[in-house]
This record gives C-alpha cells, structure tokens and sequence, in this order.
C-alpha cells in the first residue's frame, strides 16, 4: 500500500504490525496459487480514488472469482470481460433512473470519487468468499472509519445484507446512506430496481454544494 493520506489515516486505527501480517498473507497466498486481482491491484480502490477526493462508498463484499474479472474496484471489470449479472443489473437500474451508460468498466466513477471498496481484498480462483474472514475485515472496515471522520459530505451505497452490516461504522450525521437489496439476480428485484441510488446522490451532494457523479462516463 502506498504512502498516501489513506496510508497515514489507516495506521491510526490499526495496531503497526497489521500491515506486515498483510504483507506475509498477500506473499502466502499469490505463491500457494491463483488469486485474484492481480497482486498490483489488491489495493486499486485506494489508489484509484484519493482520501480527500471521496464523495460516494459503494461497498462490494470480495473480488469476482473469474479469469480477468477483478481489477481491484468493487463490481467493476474490465470492458475486454463481459458484464457479470450483478454489473448488469446496476446497468440496468442506472438506465432507468438516469440513462444507458456505455461500457461497464466503472473505473471512470472511481476517478471521480466513487470508492469501489470491497469488504475482502482477495479471492482465490473460484471461490467465492475463500479468503473472507482471515485478514481483510479489519482493513476495510478501517478504510470505511477513516471515510465516515471526514468532514466533507458522502453518500455511501450499501446493496445487500452483508454491506448493510457496515452501518454501524457510519456515524457521522454529515453523510447518507442509501441501502437496498443486492444487485445479484438472486435479490435484484426485491427492492434493488427502481431504488435510484445514483439520481439521489446526486441530488444529495447537490444538496451539500457538491458536483454530481457522471455516473454515464
């Protein structure tokens, strides 16, 4: 991980010798065999989206199991992969609450302040959830305090039950959170679609004196 004002903001919730204990779990797991993302980009949400840039969270849970698909940015992946079906289900509701967006890398979000965190950094190939509970939790639920001290605004973006747990790390009364069922096929239409969740951010930071998301670059 970088020394950035993530960096130093992180090491104030977590004890020094976390960061080597992931270092010694990342060398373990890439030499034992495949994981995904790519080692480069475990720490792509951070990288991506400085500190002081952040304006919406859109928490994921771990990292797609498939070849090519994790790229270090939750629900995000590459536009040379196809969309898998929860990335086609948040296509689908972002047509409808503002209009059909070209392409489903959503690394342009990141760049403007999207954090596309998952709740788990790493995933072995094919297996979903196979390193959940083992290093990451404390790392990210870190990365989401450090979002809810700042002062500025955030709207964060919680699908499903398991992001949903995550409230209770949101206490500052200066944000939003927007929740609703997940996007996967399995729950998409038990309160996902028509939930608008990008025209209302939008309307929030507007709200706030903010610039929107262009949630269609």
């Amino acid at each position: 991980m970088e020394h950035s004002a993530w960096h130093e903001a992180i090491k104030q919730k977590l004890p020094e010798h976390y960061f080597r204990k992931i270092n010694q779990f990342l060398d373990h797991v890439y030499a034992a065999g495949t994981v995904y993302p790519p080692r480069e980009k475990v720490f792509a949400a951070i990288q991506t989206t400085a500190l002081e840039d952040v304006k919406v969270v859109i928490l994921g849970q771990d990292p797609y199991h498939g070849p090519g698909q994790a790229q270090g940015l939750s629900f995000s992946v590459p536009q040379t992969i196809p969309a898998p079906p929860s990335l086609q289900n948040i296509l689908k509701e972002l047509a409808d609450d503002i209009g059909p967006r070209e392409g489903h890398d959503l690394t342009a979000w990141a760049e403007q302040g999207v954090l596309l965190l998952n709740a788990c950094l790493t995933v072995p190939a094919g297996q979903a959830n196979g390193h959940a509970g083992q290093i990451w939790e404390a790392f990210t639920d870190a990365v989401i305090q450090v979002v809810n001290d700042v002062n500025q605004p955030v709207v964060y973006i919680l699908w499903g039950s398991y992001a949903r747990k995550k409230k209770a790390l949101i206490t500052n009364p200066k944000h939003l959170i927007i929740e609703s069922a997940h996007p996967s096929p399995l729950s998409a239409y038990r309160g996902f679609f028509g939930s608008r969740p990008f025209s209302k951010t939008n309307t929030f930071l507007a709200s706030q004196g903010l610039a929107g998301i262009d949630w269609l670059k």
